[in-house]
């Protein structure tokens, strides 16, 4: 193997279609997936890979310092990607502490552990950065998110990204760490964790269940399709310049409202009900503190610069997702009702 890449957070949404990328497309790379495996991460997402040669798995908590510093000094990896964090806005709410302990303690325990590992031997090493546009803050009716944005966090999960973008720069420019990173827009895509809005309201609609929506249901957010980060995330570790950051989006803004009407009428096409079916479960509920009004991504720094853009558009990666969740009821079920969180004692005692 000619490089170790170590990417945290493996096992989640976002993270195992990184992995998957990565130990696909570079077998001569050693793919080592660290991840706590908190009720987000999954290995089943990874099962069609766990036995390839290029492929390890780790199981660690970034908040654990002793235990992150072990793993780097017995891999000794050459590039960190960095997605493990709590990512869900209603549970930093309920538990700001736990953002705190994961996105902000966690992200300094792995940038010493890769500066103590490198000990200023830079060459041929990264740390890639992976973080929200929810650190901009909110958008009026017009305008976008550009790089140089000012950060202007509403909520204790933006605040905890925000605060972790800050560490991140601080070590390149205290220490010298070579660092890049990018900031995304709302992923969606296979093997997305059911608490989020779209497999959230695919699982409702396959049983007849409300479909919640906050407020007037008018909240803007662009869309990026999971497998497309995945490539853009490839680009920047690559190709991208040192101390840069990089928005990635999908350049898909849709009002909630409008999103879910798009995704009941695809569901009711696909099973075969009468257009109109699902769109009766649509249910609006209480808005929930601090909740931003638009969210939108210009990504024209990276579409010049690395020549990223999306491959889909809305409809089409929407329709691949119901697909995937369609022909997955299985996986599912297992996420919906806890037991693929005995997946890792079983396949690794």
């Amino acid at each position: 193997m000619n490089k170790t890449i170590l990417i945290t957070g493996g096992a989640g949404f976002i993270g195992s279609h990184v992995v998957r990328e990565f130990v696909n497309k570079y077998p001569a790379y050693r793919i080592v997936n660290l991840d706590a495996l908190t009720y987000a991460g999954n290995l089943e997402n990874l099962k069609d890979i766990e036995d390839k040669p290029n492929y390890t798995f780790v199981k660690a908590d970034i908040t654990d310092a002793k235990h992150i510093m072990e793993v780097f000094q017995e891999y000794k990896p050459d590039g960190v990607i960095h997605l493990a964090a709590e990512s869900h806005v209603d549970r930093s709410i309920a538990d700001p502490s736990a953002f705190v302990m994961t996105n902000v303690i966690g992200t300094v325990n792995l940038l010493n552990a890769a500066r103590e590992i490198w000990k200023n031997d830079f060459e041929g090493k990264r740390f890639h950065h992976v973080s929200t546009d929810e650190v901009y803050g909110t958008l009026g009716e017009t305008g976008l998110f550009t790089e140089e944005t000012a950060y202007d966090p509403h909520s204790p999960y933006s605040a905890s990204k925000a605060s972790s973008d800050h560490f991140v720069r601080a070590y390149q420019d205290t220490y010298g760490l070579p660092v890049v990173l990018t900031n995304c827009s709302n992923n969606y895509g296979p093997n997305h964790f059911p608490e989020k809005l779209i497999p959230l309201c695919i699982h409702n609609i396959l049983n007849n269940k409300p479909l919640p929506i906050y407020g007037d249901g008018k909240f803007t957010r662009d869309w990026l399709f999971v497998i497309d980060h995945a490539k853009a995330i490839d680009l920047v570790f690559h190709q991208g310049k040192n101390g840069q950051s990089y928005n990635v989006g999908g350049f898909n803004e849709w009002q909630n409202i409008d999103l879910v009407k798009e995704l009941c009428k695809q569901m009711d096409e696909k099973l075969g009900r009468p257009e109109g079916t699902a769109t009766q479960l649509i249910t609006f509920v209480k808005d929930r503190p601090g909740h931003d009004l638009r969210y939108a991504i210009d990504a024209t720094k990276i579409n010049q610069e690395l020549g990223y853009k999306p491959s889909v558009t809305f409809e089409q990666g929407l329709s691949i997702t119901i697909d995937w969740f369609l022909s997955n009821q299985e996986w599912l079920d297992n996420v919906t009702s806890g037991e693929y969180q005995s997946y890792y004692a079983k396949q690794y005692n």
